[in-house]
């Protein structure tokens, strides 16, 4: 379902969860002009990872076949009206998150985790200084194949 045909009544968090995943589904199919209405012709970069293993930045930009390094998330959850996140892991040594920020459908912003875990938590301003003014929205969830040493990240929404 393309996020433009979502019934107005959808909450805002589900139309950027069916974004997100026509995203993914346009990747698929190799659908570049789809692929390009889902994002901000400004979209900004993120990426947290050895160089070597900025694949979703070379497929988006077309240096990168699809079919070369897959993308498929085993989990996609809106975080209130303006998140996404994905997660997946492609065999025992490429595990990924993926954060994708929008704004009225539209995807301005691309954070790549690779191979690292991924706390994110929402900060209340304006006591971000106080930690108890915070709490955990999404965690990475751990896999046995994956080495529990991988470095962890918070990010603070």
């Amino acid at each position: 379902m393309a996020a433009d045909d979502i019934e107005p009544t959808v909450p805002e968090s589900n139309k950027n969860k069916v974004t997100v995943e026509a995203l993914y589904a346009a990747l698929t199919l190799g659908n570049s002009d789809k692929v390009a209405k889902l994002l901000a012709s400004d979209l900004e970069w993120w990426f947290h990872g050895p160089s070597r293993c900025q694949h979703m930045m070379r497929v988006l930009t077309g240096e990168l076949e699809y079919s070369k390094f897959t993308f498929h998330p085993r989990s996609v959850t809106a975080i209130g009206d303006g998140y996404v996140i994905t997660e997946g892991w492609e065999g025992a040594q490429a595990y990924w998150v993926h954060v994708w920020p929008l704004e009225n459908r539209l995807i301005t912003q691309f954070q790549d985790y690779f191979n690292m875990w991924l706390t994110v938590s929402e900060v209340l301003a304006p006591q971000w200084e106080a930690v108890r003014a915070s709490h955990t929205l999404w965690q990475s969830q751990t896999r046995e194949i994956f080495d529990p040493s991988l470095p962890r990240l918070s990010l603070a929404i």
